[in-house]
């Protein structure tokens, strides 16, 4: 009798751990380049002529990519940018 209550309170407690934990990974945008894949690929699947074909294709490949870097403000820390909010005193 203690083993199979032991048995079923652990098996509880890993089916409500399993149900609190996150199903799927965090969502993020995709970059430039990731979008550019997916484009390329859904233009693969549409089924148009060779002609068709490439001139989507040169349309997405003459846009222009953009650079990941630094804006113009440049890198700004967590506790600047938590202060820039509050209430002057």
């Amino acid at each position: 009798m203690k083993h199979s209550s032991m048995l079923l309170l652990l098996l509880g407690v890993s089916l409500l751990a399993g149900c609190a934990s996150p199903s799927s990974p965090e969502l993020r945008p995709y970059s430039a380049e990731e979008s550019r894949e997916l484009a390329l690929e859904a233009l693969n699947r549409r089924g148009l002529s060779f002609d068709e074909y490439q001139q989507k294709k040169a349309q997405l490949l003459a846009q222009p990519r953009k650079t990941q870097g630094f804006d113009d403000q440049g890198e700004i820390s967590a506790d600047r940018g938590s202060n820039r909010h509050s209430p002057q005193s």
